[in-house]
């Protein structure tokens, strides 16, 4: 604890600097909001405290917006009847101490020793709760997700601790052909240099459905993808291109374009329900446009029954798997579907198969449901409170 609150000592003293505003106006107003003044003093107070937190904004006009926007935020929730109690403001401060491993007396001690004031942190604190109790009574209501919301999210893999948005470039093998297309993929893969140069390479190359975009695809998470494709991305910084992944029935490759944590558990089980009509004649000319035909026919899966009514044995499977049972390319084909859509990709034995998506089936733990519906939750207040916020300042007279 004495080498902490030392530690602690050095860095407020390394960020204490005095301001020419503030020495020769400490008490003057650096900004009005509606009238309501925000001090040279307490502006530079509050750049030392975030300073000390190593936050963004600890630059005197950084915290100065910061201060600009908190005073509007209060002005709002104590227009709306809002007011904060002294147990609140314990309790807040207490959670923030903690942190630190302090109790809210041992922080304040330092902050004093150092030149800042107490109630730089309790302005902080309470700022803090008068704007979230605000947002929560405004906007908690209509942004709470339902049962159904959460689902839908865990189904398209919105549970998984990391997501990947990625390009695709999906080339079609074929036994004849398969010393042409590796050739190929190697050389792409050595050298297409950035995102723009990939898109190109896609537009031309690739025979997967999101060629014309660019081999762009959404958010996938790494639960969806097949561990030869998710064990590439990962070693990938933004820009970057894999080495060509052979899925059996094409080599791939794929290009990072972000990643992103969602710092939530997986579902216990994520299974694929799916469909695959066999078309004659592989990738011939004849079969694709046969494939086009079946998509003008089709909008989900229960339509293929009556489309192979007449058809041979076995031209139609449907199959419910976990995405760990799935084949590779057949993974890779399904994760990029949406319910009702189709590829036309791969080929077996001669054949065009027609994938079609009837619907993901999970069991998500209850801790998985509840952190997703939470997570939901608090991406849906913050969008409300940017908004809100964005109103305010519009409105507001702000005089710096």
């Amino acid at each position: 604890m004495k080498r902490f609150l030392a530690t602690l000592a050095v860095m407020l003293t390394l960020a204490l600097g005095a301001s020419p505003v503030l020495a020769q106006q400490p008490f003057a107003a650096a900004a009005t909001v509606n009238g309501q003044a925000i001090t040279n003093f307490q502006v530079q107070q509050r750049a030392q405290f975030f300073a000390l937190l190593r936050a963004p904004n600890s630059d005197f006009e950084g915290a100065k917006d910061v201060m600009i926007d908190e005073t509007l935020q209060v002005q709002a929730a104590r227009a709306a009847g809002i007011q904060i109690t002294p147990d609140q403001l314990d309790v807040g401060m207490v959670e923030f101490a903690s942190r630190a491993n302090l109790e809210p007396d041992q922080f304040i001690a330092v902050l004093e020793q150092n030149g800042l004031a107490p109630e730089t942190f309790r302005d902080f604190v309470r700022n803090n709760i008068y704007w979230r109790t605000l947002i929560q009574q405004r906007f908690g209501p209509r942004a709470r997700p339902t049962d159904t919301e959460v689902e839908r999210a865990l189904a398209r893999g919105g549970s998984g601790g990391v997501r990947v948005l990625i390009s695709e470039i999906a080339l079609p093998l074929t036994p004849e052909t398969q010393p042409e297309v590796q050739a190929l993929a190697q050389r792409l893969s050595d050298t297409i240099s950035g995102q723009a140069a990939f898109e190109q390479a896609a537009r031309t190359y690739s025979k997967s459905r999101t060629a014309p975009s660019g081999g762009r695809l959404n958010y996938l998470s790494l639960a969806e993808l097949s561990p030869q494709i998710a064990s590439q991305v990962l070693t990938l910084g933004p820009g970057e291109v894999s080495d060509p992944v052979n899925l059996g029935s094409f080599i791939g490759l794929f290009l990072l374009r972000d990643l992103e944590e969602t710092g939530t558990t997986l579902p216990e089980t994520l299974s694929i329900d799916y469909a695959e009509y066999l078309i004659a004649g592989g990738r011939t000319a004849e079969a694709l446009t046969a494939a086009d035909r079946l998509r003008d026919r089709v909008d989900v899966c229960d339509d293929l029954y009556g489309v192979a009514l007449n058809a041979p044995e076995g031209t139609l499977t449907r199959a419910v798997l976990p995405t760990s049972e799935i084949p590779a390319d057949l993974r890779q084909e399904l994760a990029k579907l949406d319910e009702g859509e189709a590829s036309t990709l791969l080929t077996r034995d001669g054949y065009l198969r027609f994938v079609m998506m009837c619907g993901r089936v999970i069991e998500p733990s209850e801790e998985a449901f509840e952190s997703l519906g939470q997570q939901l939750l608090n991406q849906r207040l913050g969008n409300y409170a940017d908004s809100y916020l964005d109103e305010l300042r519009a409105d507001a007279i702000i005089e710096q």
